[in-house]
């Protein structure tokens, strides 16, 4: 079983079927958790799970799989009032979750380009230009978001596809310049300070940042990649809580 099948199977005992005895099989001792929704450690999983209302259930859209990381995009119905967007990453360790983040908001049922949050391409292609799509993603994250040299965006973006899955901005890169505009007269600028994570999967590439956005947000970017410009974007943008209730930090 690779990481992959490791991690959906996990995930699946644990959020689908809601068997708290899948913790035994399918988590480390020393679990680690960065998540703001639980606590440090195995057992505090197994309260979560445990906890979960009848009504609960997870929607994958994709998965992508880099190394000993695994990460799910897709939707959890149940865990409050309103469907939640939520990126999950998992670090496996010897067969076993070992470390886990994640980040979540809420589902906009309209949106500016009529797509939703999560549709789009659900399975990584082109596995062949992983290390190119990491490439091109690295380098606009570097020059674009940590730098904010807007003058050489179309190096990095389709001129003609770009693809847009954040509720406030529209297709193309009209549509986000109208949704940065917006965004910067409401005092929200888009500022990246520190990429601490990528997963790359042939044309799909996720970027975990920390930066501000009006306040401390957790960035996740999902980019699909195609002739070696971005065409596809989702993402989620996440409040950095005041506490945690472990020590381990949000990243």
């Amino acid at each position: 079983m690779d990481n992959k099948e490791l991690v959906l199977k996990a995930a699946g005992e644990l959020f689908g079927e809601r068997d708290t005895m899948a913790v035994d099989r399918w988590v480390a001792p020393g679990y680690r958790q960065h998540s703001s929704l639980a606590a440090d450690g195995p057992e505090a999983l197994r309260g979560l799970v445990a906890g979960l209302p009848d009504g609960f259930r997870y929607e994958l859209a994709r998965v992508i799989a880099d190394g000993d990381l695994v990460a799910l995009h897709g939707i959890y119905h149940g865990f409050g009032p309103e469907p939640l967007v939520a990126f999950d990453l998992f670090r496996v360790e010897n067969g076993k979750l070992a470390e886990h983040w994640d980040a979540l908001t809420p589902v906009v049922g309209k949106t500016a380009s009529g797509r939703s949050q999560t549709d789009g391409a659900a399975a990584p292609a082109a596995l062949a230009d992983t290390e190119g799509s990491r490439a091109v993603v690295a380098e606009f994250a570097q020059r674009v978001l940590i730098d904010a040299d807007y003058s050489v965006l179309t190096d990095y973006i389709s001129t003609e596809t770009y693809l847009q899955h954040n509720p406030e901005a529209a297709d193309g890169l009209d549509g986000f310049g109208a949704a940065a505009a917006r965004w910067a007269a409401d005092g929200k600028n888009l500022a990246y300070k520190t990429v601490h994570r990528d997963v790359a999967e042939g044309d799909l590439v996720l970027l975990q940042s920390e930066g501000e956005f009006g306040q401390a947000v957790a960035y996740w970017d999902l980019f699909r990649v195609d002739g070696g410009k971005i065409v596809e974007h989702w993402d989620v943008i996440a409040p950095v809580p005041a506490e945690l209730p472990h020590r381990n930090g949000l990243f």
